[in-house]
């Protein structure tokens, strides 16, 4: 069998449009394959003996000899080791990661990743999608899609959102690299050019000391005011509250069931003036009502609490930007500095650990600091 020198794109584009491959040996037994087309664009092939047998594997478009010389080598060193020959999906590769973050980090770890792919990455059309035919493109439509319409109640909100977003991809191709690494898919070539989007991480900075949150308090209506202090009661999300109904507060064990999160469900503590609020809203009330119900007794969501909360921000003269969301920052704040760990934190707030420490970590060091400066040492 003729070999070929597949090295130099000039030297493929000369070779004529063929079914079977011009064929060139990398190394004893192992083939690299390229297949011209009419349209200019060739795809690449290895083989490599089974038996008595040929194996063969397709390996895609790769602009570049060397790349494609890598994912043959690799598919060769999977077939070696006893991999499956056949690449597995997204969905696959993620639980995979998710298995191996249980083992090498511990449950927090691995049940933050997991999250994340529940809610992005499982029964959807990426999740489906095997490992060998992801691509770039597909990758950053992915990443786009999760991008929310610009919102007029919080011009920040599109940047919070690709922060967020930023994470969600960094777990992603975190369980996409260990499956490269441990050669379940031949190349990275799929995912390894799609970054994150740049300049978006940024500490919240409006902030409502306590006679501003008085003052909004008193300027709010009824409905809207019980919904502002469950919120700076609570610190969780504006929708999970307003998700939730009179059945998921428990009362007589202080706690709130949030079904309906961003992250996933979970129950949390609530403090003494907490639990005395929601059990003064949910008195001889039922337990399918909405556990915080405006002034007529419907559940609350964006399009009902954005035009009165600017109106009574503006009536209490709040700073600018100053959104529903900044109840939930408000809050988390002041646990911070209160002294509690960013885990308890974390798990009330439905949040990670690493998101409390990159927008709150100043805040413990802060606290930290001054306990050191009560200490005298010299």
């Amino acid at each position: 069998m003729p070999q070929y020198n597949l090295t130099r794109k000039k030297d493929r584009g000369d070779l004529q449009p063929r079914r079977e491959p011009y064929w060139a040996r990398r190394e004893s037994g192992l083939y690299l394959g390229y297949r011209g087309m009419a349209d200019g664009v060739g795809t690449w092939v290895a083989r490599r003996p089974d038996g008595e047998k040929k194996t063969y594997h397709a390996l895609g478009p790769h602009e570049h000899y060397d790349d494609a010389k890598r994912a043959a080598m690799a598919w060769a060193g999977r077939v070696i080791a006893g991999v499956a020959d056949k690449a597995p999906t997204v969905e696959s590769a993620c639980k995979h990661y998710v298995q191996h973050q249980r083992t090498a980090k511990g449950d927090k770890s691995a049940d933050d990743a997991e999250g994340r792919f529940r809610r992005l990455v499982y029964g959807t059309p990426l999740g489906t999608t095997p490992l060998d035919k992801l691509n770039a493109i597909k990758l950053r439509a992915w990443r786009d899609a999760q991008i929310p319409e610009v919102d007029d109640e919080d011009d920040d909100s599109v940047r919070r959102a690709k922060d967020s977003i930023n994470r969600n991809l960094a777990s992603l191709k975190a369980a996409l690299n260990l499956a490269h690494r441990d050669r379940l898919v031949a190349s990275d070539d799929g995912w390894k050019t799609v970054s994150g989007f740049e300049k978006v991480a940024k500490r919240r900075s409006v902030f409502l000391n306590t006679i501003q949150r008085r003052a909004l308090v008193a300027a709010c209506g009824p409905g809207l005011k019980e919904l502002v202090i469950s919120l700076l009661l609570t610190g969780i999300r504006p929708g999970e509250l307003a998700g939730c109904d009179v059945a998921d507060f428990d009362k007589a064990n202080g706690l709130l069931t949030i079904r309906k999160s961003k992250t996933e469900a979970r129950t949390v503590l609530l403090s003494t003036a907490a639990i005395q609020h929601f059990t003064a809203a949910t008195k001889d009330r039922i337990g399918a009502a909405p556990l915080i119900p405006d002034a007529f007794g419907n559940r609350w969501n964006k399009d009902a609490w954005k035009k009165p909360f600017k109106e009574a921000a503006a009536a209490a003269e709040m700073p600018d930007k100053t959104v529903l969301y900044t109840l939930r920052h408000c809050a988390i704040t002041e646990l911070i500095a209160g002294g509690m760990d960013s885990h308890l934190v974390a798990k009330i707030a439905g949040t990670s650990t690493a998101m409390i420490d990159a927008s709150y970590g100043h805040l413990r060091v802060d606290k930290t600091r001054a306990m050191m400066d009560r200490t005298t040492m010299l």
